[in-house]
């Protein structure tokens, strides 16, 4: 059984990418975006629940969140849990509805969001480079084991350098489009 598995590389750079579009979808841009608040939980019934487990969100505007608490004895904790985020949002109480005006961001924020979109992105680009470095040791161990012959071990390197330089694209492409919304006035 040799220990190269291509679709398991394919599925790990895969994977890195996705949670690099999950880690950006999470930076405040000027505009109003449902996943900015997935990150809080809420303390309800006695434990922490993630907010979409208690309201429904939605982005009526596009500089403005709308919270619908589904219990109104929730909607105290709701507004504790968005106030004490670190997000500097400021909702409005109207009955079991919370909006959230998204403020303008300033000058210094947006560089501190773009320094931040760098981070998660070069943290995408060394998991992406872990597993390429796995793929290669796999492949170096088939040929010791005789599975593969040495002219079939560069050839799949290069298929793994490709893949591997084809995801790096694809990060930096996400990177790009998400610092070039923040820096946008």
């Amino acid at each position: 059984m040799p220990a190269y598995d291509k679709a398991d590389l394919q599925r790990r750079m895969h994977g890195a990418v996705e949670a690099l579009k999950h880690d950006l979808g999470g930076l405040r841009t000027g505009r109003a975006s449902t996943s900015l608040l997935e990150p809080i939980t809420v303390e309800v019934y006695g434990s922490h629940m993630p907010i979409n487990q208690v309201a429904s969100i939605s982005a009526p505007e596009p500089r403005m969140l709308s919270v619908q608490v589904w219990d109104r004895s929730n909607v105290g904790a709701v507004e504790k849990a968005i106030r004490s985020s670190g997000l500097g949002l400021n909702p409005v109480t109207d009955g079991t509805t919370l909006r959230l005006p998204i403020p303008d961001l300033t000058e210094e924020r947006r560089k501190e969001l773009a320094k931040l979109t760098h981070q998660y992105a070069e943290k995408a680009r060394v998991a992406v480079r872990n597993v390429r470095r796995d793929g290669m040791d796999a492949l170096k161990t088939d040929e010791k084991k005789h599975e593969i012959s040495e002219d079939e071990r560069k050839r799949l390197e290069h298929e793994v350098q490709k893949l591997t330089d084809d995801t790096i694209k694809e990060v930096d492409a996400a990177a790009q489009a998400k610092e070039k919304e923040i820096l946008q006035k």
